[in-house]
């Protein structure tokens, strides 16, 4: 590789990993928030945040990079094209054409890592978080009670609530069973929460209370003051795990026929197809004159970026619902924005202009 191609291999890569990073901080700064709301309503276990951050930061960067390495490039070479660098190398000899030497080294680069993620590492971290997420809707522990709120710990035929709680202690209780048609209403003092050790099961010792027992829409009600009384809770029924189409192999989805599972297979594939499509797009599009300043195809890279993007996931609810046929599925997407880039690398190199030259000049003649 020459000076000049290590030199632009530099700056492009320099760029790219620039905004990689302000995107990624951007994206899980969000991305964080949501983790905490759903451990604070209890649909994350409060000690697998770190691990659910860690595992969203993996697929967030299969998708960061296409458009980090889109924008890196233009960005390196807007600036060579405002610097007059861009014209010295065109004198020299060296036009758009030079370029795509190593814009492809960068290119080919990240495509690689992109497909590894896209292929291997991003599903088996979706399945994992998903598997972290199932686990915790079958397994609701009665410390997720709060002071004021109203919870359900089993399939929604028991109704706990209570007005403060103190770890496993529990003051001004109200709990509500369902058995049947009768329906249980008991208000207590004071309670406190029993795990049992060996088999797991949850319930309630209900301590200085009132049960209230009956058929709604009936006038007879057994009422009894007690004591003490020990309230089991039946868990929620334990369901199996089924893996959606973002969370299998790429292997299972090869062997699937599911429309659903092809299309999932063909957008990991278009990940990093797409590297390859902006990267050559990137080329013709980051020219500019020194007039129209750094950014000026700024704005026009991105339309195109989320146009093409926006394609991209259409084609796929298209290719999931039957729409289109799966040999088409989202490949023509692709093709559109090749041809579009290799009409705009022929124009800035001016392929286009010597052909339509050439009539003339044999006319001339």
């Amino acid at each position: 590789m020459s000076l000049i191609s290590r030199y632009i291999l530099r700056e492009a890569f320099t760029s790219c990993l620039i905004v990689l990073g302000a995107l990624f901080l951007i994206t899980m700064t969000n991305a964080l928030a949501n983790i905490f709301g759903d451990a604070a309503a209890d649909r994350v276990p409060r000690d697998a945040v770190a691990a659910v951050f860690g595992l969203t930061a993996m697929s967030y960067l299969t998708t960061l990079l296409p458009i980090a390495l889109f924008l890196g490039i233009m960005l390196a070479l807007a600036r060579l094209s405002r610097d007059g660098e861009m014209a010295a190398l065109a004198a020299c000899g060296f036009g758009p054409a030079g370029m795509l030497a190593p814009v492809g080294v960068l290119t080919l680069l990240l495509v690689v890592c992109t497909g590894w993620l896209s292929l291997v590492l991003t599903p088996a971290a979706t399945r994992q978080i998903e598997e972290i997420r199932f686990e915790a809707g079958q397994h609701v522990e009665l410390s997720a009670i709060e002071p004021g709120r109203f919870t359900s710990p089993d399939s929604g035929d028991t109704v706990v609530y209570a007005r403060e709680v103190v770890g496993d202690e529990l003051r001004d209780v109200f709990l509500q069973r369902q058995q049947g048609d009768r329906v249980v209403a008991i208000v207590a003092a004071r309670g406190r929460r029993l795990v049992d050790a060996s088999t797991g099961e949850l319930g309630f010792v209900l301590e200085d209370g009132r049960r209230y027992e009956g058929i709604p829409g009936q006038g007879k009600f057994l009422v009894i003051d007690f004591g003490e009384q020990r309230i089991p809770v039946r868990r929620k029924e334990e369901h199996e795990f089924k893996a959606a189409p973002a969370g299998k192999s790429t292997l299972a989805l090869l062997e699937s026929s599911v429309l659903a599972d092809r299309a999932e297979l063909q957008w990991r594939i278009s990940l990093p197809v797409s590297l390859i499509v902006l990267g050559l797009l990137a080329v013709p599009l980051s020219r500019s004159s020194p007039r129209e300043g750094r950014y000026a195809r700024l704005g026009i890279g991105l339309l195109i970026y989320i146009v093409y993007a926006n394609m991209m996931s259409i084609a796929g609810v298209w290719v999931q619902r039957g729409v289109i046929s799966e040999w088409l599925g989202m490949w023509w997407v692709h093709g559109a924005v090749v041809l579009l880039a290799l009409l705009m690398l022929a124009r800035e190199s001016g392929w286009l202009t010597l052909r339509s030259r050439a009539p003339r000049a044999e006319l001339a003649t």
